[in-house]
């Protein structure tokens, strides 16, 4: 009886809890992470007005033996993470993940994009912030990948901000910029996962909470 009870837990995580359509390998998973240090200097410079803070996103693989989600993470580089781990990472309301599935509108070079994703497996996590490094963070990582027919970059960038609502730069981000011996790459064209899932190009599959 446990055993059916824990198998139950682990399906009812693992599927989204509202939505209609079920994930396919290529949509994205926006995340609000468990609060951090590097969590919350992301979501001060970037939550914005969003009804939620996301402070990562990863791919999602599904099917592959078992459903995963490709990601860059700050203590893996680009790696391929089960998906009920990577839910059990996530920040929880009422017992449940704070992450949404999201999905090209135009599904036409997905596959593509997803193969294009697996090739930088192994690389090492961009803590610089900055393009053509040999490192990628979690939404470069979807930036570089999802590519246009013609080859362009689907997903624009912007001038990356590191400041807090109230203008002040956070300790976190002094920090680990001084140990790099780097400058902050304040106003750099980047990209971060609150900005990707406003896009237009993306609607909304389901939600694990």
């Amino acid at each position: 009886m446990k055993s059916l009870l824990y198998i139950g837990i682990f399906f009812g995580l693992s599927a989204c809890a509202r939505g209609e359509q079920p994930l396919r390998t290529g949509d994205l998973l926006f995340q609000v992470g468990r609060e951090s240090a590097m969590g919350g200097a992301i979501k001060a410079a970037t939550g914005n007005d969003c009804e939620l803070k996301f402070t990562h996103v990863g791919i999602a693989v599904i099917g592959d033996r078992a459903d995963s989600v490709l990601e860059a993470t700050s203590n893996g580089g680009v790696r391929m993470t089960a998906l009920q781990e990577f839910l059990n990472k996530s920040a929880y309301a009422n017992g449940r993940p704070l992450v949404i599935a999201k999905r090209l509108k135009d599904t036409a070079g997905i596959t593509a994009s997803v193969r294009r994703a697996r090739t930088f497996l192994g690389q090492p996590y961009d803590y610089s912030f900055r393009p053509d490094n040999g490192k990628l963070y979690c939404s470069e990582l979807i930036w570089e990948s999802y590519l246009a027919p013609d080859g362009r970059r689907i997903f624009p960038t912007r001038p990356m901000n590191f400041r807090a609502a109230d203008g002040s730069m956070p300790a976190f981000w002094i920090e680990l910029f001084a140990k790099l011996g780097e400058e902050v790459p304040e106003n750099v064209p980047g990209t971060n996962p609150n900005d990707m899932a406003r896009d237009s190009m993306l609607t909304e599959i389901c939600r694990w909470f």
